[in-house]
């Protein structure tokens, strides 16, 4: 294919980093933009070897940018011997193109960038498929006509036969029919991840969901609640395939987190579009975790972009959507940033708004697990009395409920008061009687 993208054996690939100023409806300055942007061109192992900010007022349809600005940037790309060029929007093929002309080395957009790492990055199968099926979809709109070595194929079982597809129809429709495979094996992926939703459901246990800008510490925090080892490091991207873990708030009740991947501003829709099934997960659950960066200076823009992506996912037919806010990184805020903070969080704990955590020293994570237990917590109250002798009962209630409140009687009885699913309730009945 003519627009290929970096070749993963090549590693530190000398690179200049371009942010196209007034491109973006997003709020975030102009400079934190192209920090993230270099921080995406690290992910991938690039060299950056320069980085610049260009106003663009009026985009050009040829090349995004002027004429005038095109020469000068060629000579910032022969200076820093660039081998490749990060230009951190989205490109037309024909921008794409013209400008891997002009500046005679190889030009890659932000959504190349993100489907580059992505690749990178998945490691299941159903994650591998959901990255491959985006990148397709934009490698499907970059064909250009760069086989004029080849001609036509010929058509026809002869000689003479007739002319046949050009190499660019060819590509195209094995491009067009590997898509059509990938949709139908991610279907299946999707309907096996809706029977488990409902082999849930029955348990039932509560479903809670994290999300957050890519880097806000997301993974960590998964780490810090299940107890689990998941993959996290200080890289934009670091996971992207969803884990889930059970985990036991207080009182003993069971819910399941899932740590999905990363959200950043201008997700490409490929991506929203091929993640479908994974962000489906983010849909049904009952309740959503929205981990931010407090210590960030750009944490009130990240949030935005965030809510932003969250309002392309679908909630099924009468579920309310529950969002609780995760101020995260604490930890990294001076004393009076801190004192803040803390205040501001404590105040809307109490409303079920947000909760100020560190998930690198444990700060802040009880009063999570409980406010995470009340905003999950709306099963209906029930009392039960259990014989001496009914401690597997017992078990069971604490296993698959949560227990509110215990009592022992003078003859031994435990009087329990416990939130079950009404489903639950109903299993507990035919196990053990009522």
């Amino acid at each position: 294919m003519a627009s290929q993208l970096i070749d993963h054996a090549v590693p530190l690939i000398r690179a200049l980093v371009i942010h196209p100023d007034g491109r973006s409806e997003s709020s975030r300055a102009a400079e934190e933009r192209l920090e993230e942007a270099v921080g995406l061109a690290r992910a991938l192992d690039l060299d950056v070897r320069g980085e610049e900010i260009v106003r663009v007022r009026k985009p050009t349809p040829a090349t995004l940018f002027g004429s005038g600005k095109v020469d000068e940037l060629a000579a910032l790309v022969r200076a820093a011997e660039a081998e490749a060029v990060v230009v951190d929007d989205d490109l037309s093929p024909v921008q794409q193109r013209n400008l891997e002309k002009a500046w005679e080395c190889k030009v890659i957009d932000r959504t190349g960038l993100i489907l580059e790492i992505f690749g990178r990055r998945a490691r299941t199968k159903e994650g591998r498929l959901q990255v491959e099926l985006a990148r397709l979809d934009y490698e499907r709109s970059r064909l250009v006509r760069t086989w004029t070595h080849l001609e036509r194929q010929r058509g026809g079982t002869g000689s003479t036969g007739g002319p046949g597809e050009t190499q660019i129809e060819l590509d195209r429709r094995l491009i067009a029919d590997r898509i059509v495979k990938l949709k139908a094996e991610l279907e299946e992926v999707r309907r096996t991840r809706g029977l488990h939703r409902k082999q849930r459901q029955k348990v039932p246990f509560p479903t809670v969901a994290l999300v957050g800008y890519t880097n806000a510490g997301k993974s960590t925090l998964f780490n810090r609640l299940t107890g689990s080892e998941v993959f996290a490091k200080d890289l934009l991207f670091a996971t992207l395939d969803t884990t889930q873990r059970t985990i036991r708030l207080p009182q003993g009740r069971p819910a399941i987190v899932a740590d999905t991947v990363g959200f950043i501003s201008d997700l490409p829709h490929e991506l929203v579009e091929s993640f479908r099934a994974t962000l489906e997960e983010v849909g049904e659950a009952d309740l959503i975790l929205h981990v931010r960066d407090i210590a960030s200076a750009d944490s009130e823009a990240q949030r935005k972009d965030v809510e932003a992506v969250l309002e392309q996912i679908e909630t099924p037919e009468g579920k309310v959507r529950r969002v609780l806010e995760v101020w995260n990184k604490i930890d990294l805020l001076d004393a009076e940033a801190r004192e803040a903070v803390l205040g501001q969080a404590e105040r809307l704990r109490d409303q079920g708004k947000a909760v100020a955590v560190s998930a690198w020293t444990g700060e802040g994570i009880e009063p999570l697990r409980e406010t995470i237990a009340g905003l999950i917590d709306d099963d209906p109250e029930t009392e039960l009395t259990l014989d001496p002798s009914q401690g597997e009962a017992l078990a069971w209630l604490y296993e698959n409920g949560r227990v509110t409140g215990r009592e022992t009687d003078d003859e031994g009885r435990m009087h329990v008061v416990v939130r079950l699913h009404p489903a639950a309730l109903g299993r507990f009945e035919r196990q053990f009687g009522a």
